[in-house]
């Protein structure tokens, strides 16, 4: 019996040694493959899709603005039910908004001033995070009873060691945190206490986006000009996307979850596909040389919306990467810092440094 037992278990060794040998020949045909990809067939994943100009009448249209912030607006994040949203401002408050009446519903006196990012707990609607120059990543329960809330924070997580760059929620039990010091953080909310860090980026993380097509992903954007996929369960980072020249300012997922978006101060936008793991499209105009600061996607997927610092919110039309000429969506009076699509997809919101958010 013992020797039939290390006879089993020498098989066992060749089998484990065979498939090594499998997957490593794989990986070696992938990346000939890659590597004999000619750089100008970057729009090829295209071919074949005769779509024709995008109707004037599908561009988002002006309907509502949002008044009640006295300082910059710095962050928006809409609720799981495509009505509400919260914004972060430097007039040290973050506002809950009815968009269909444009009625504040609460409002939330911040400890600090300097608060640079927002979230809003999408599943069922009753947190709000945020964060900023304090490093930390502060959490509130909303009040059923709406007004000002001067109650203090639900949990506030501290172990980042620099400013608070972007935060998203996992549920209504765990957060990640996107900070200064090169590190994205994966909060427990009931214990209060970290998870799991990841640490690959060689600079400010300044963006992340999670997508609920796969929970156990989520991507984040640096000042190392990289774009990284990142696994929950294996705590490591599973995918690097390079091609910018500058810092990547904000990053947003495909609606199918199967690419990303990034928008950089180099003022392009780019397309990540994570199947063939590169770049897919690049979206600039000789006309537009000023940074991006946030970008997202129309419910088709056919439109990324961007931000940029000449007050103004454009749009992309994805199915002409390198040939695409933007339109204008949204101008504002200063500096647009940030916008997002609903849940819904019927509904873009910008924010300014004019102090004002609009409705598109």
């Amino acid at each position: 019996m013992i020797l039939n037992s290390f006879a089993s278990g020498d098989d066992t060794d060749e089998e484990d040694r065979a498939l090594q040998e499998e997957i490593e020949s794989i990986r070696v045909q992938i990346r000939n493959q890659l590597s004999t990809v000619d750089e100008g067939d970057q729009g090829d994943w295209w071919k074949g899709h005769s779509a024709s100009a995008i109707d004037q009448n599908k561009i988002p249209k002006h309907v509502r603005t949002l008044k009640g912030h006295f300082g910059k607006v710095y962050a928006l994040h809409w609720a799981g039910d495509s009505k509400h949203m919260v914004s972060a401002s430097q007039d040290g408050k973050l506002i809950i908004w009815n968009t269909h009446s444009t009625n504040k519903v609460q409002a939330i006196p911040l400890q600090s001033s300097w608060v640079m990012t927002c979230a809003y707990e999408t599943s069922e609607d009753r947190l709000v995070a945020c964060g900023g120059l304090d490093n930390v990543c502060s959490v509130y329960r909303l009040s059923s009873e709406g007004g000002i809330n001067a109650a203090k924070a639900a949990h506030e997580l501290h172990e980042h060691e620099g400013y608070i760059s972007c935060c998203r929620f996992l549920g209504m039990n765990q957060v990640i945190s996107a900070s200064g010091d090169g590190d994205c953080i994966l909060w427990d909310l009931v214990e209060g206490k970290r998870l799991q860090k990841f640490q690959d980026h060689d600079g400010d993380v300044m963006s992340l986006a999670v997508t609920p097509h796969n929970p156990s992903i989520f991507v984040s954007g640096s000042t190392d000009m990289t774009a990284r996929i990142w696994d929950l369960r294996t705590s490591r980072c599973e995918l690097l996307f390079e091609g910018h020249e500058s810092d990547i300012n904000s990053v947003a997922f495909f609606p199918t979850g199967n690419a990303l978006g990034t928008g950089s101060d180099d003022a392009s936008c780019k397309i990540f596909d994570l199947r063939a793991c590169r770049e897919i499209g690049s979206y600039f105009s000789e006309n537009v040389v000023c940074g991006i600061t946030s970008v997202d996607f129309s419910g088709s997927g056919r439109m990324m919306f961007a931000g940029y610092d000449d007050y103004s919110a454009f749009g992309w039309d994805v199915t002409t990467p390198g040939e695409a000429k933007p339109f204008r969506i949204a101008k504002h009076e200063k500096r647009v810092s940030c916008l997002q699509v609903n849940p819904a997809k019927n509904c873009l919101a910008t924010g300014s440094w004019d102090t004002q958010l609009k409705l598109w």
